[in-house]
């Protein structure tokens, strides 16, 4: 699945695009910051997680005064079918708009029957660990 809006791949941007290799769904999947690449590892090592597809729709509202939309990070598809939408955010960086569009996302989600999911900043040590291990997960030569 294609993202529904193109990732800033300036040199002066403010987070750090790029795509990794998610052996879950064999193929690429997109990121815009370190923090949704860490994410994305933990979502390609979960084993209830079977597919993951990044910037998946708009949400489009009115929030009483003016338009508002929003492109959630992450879908993933969980094993017994569920879905699951995951928004990527340090706390530190959550404004009053960020808080709306998450609260917009969690209310359309609930609507459908979706999980709703807001991701920090995982535990550094943990993370390096698992950044460490994720390079193993990779089949070598075509084996599975």
């Amino acid at each position: 699945m294609e993202p529904v809006r193109e990732f800033s791949w300036r040199k002066d941007a403010r987070g750090f695009a790029g795509w990794y290799y998610s052996v879950t769904v064999r193929d690429h999947v997109g990121y815009e910051s370190w923090l949704e690449r860490d994410r994305l590892v933990l979502l390609d090592r979960a084993p209830e997680v079977v597919a993951v597809a990044s910037q998946p729709f708009w949400l489009h509202w009115h929030d009483g005064t003016r338009k508002r939309r929003h492109a959630p990070d992450y879908f993933v598809r969980l094993a017994d079918g569920q879905g699951r939408v995951v928004d990527v955010r340090a706390e530190d960086e959550l404004d009053e708009d960020t808080r709306e569009a998450f609260a917009a996302t969690e209310r359309a989600c609930r609507a459908v029957g979706w999980e709703f999911e807001w991701a920090g900043r995982p535990e550094p040590v943990f993370m390096a660990n698992i950044r460490w291990l994720a390079r193993y997960r990779r089949a070598r030569g075509g084996l599975p």
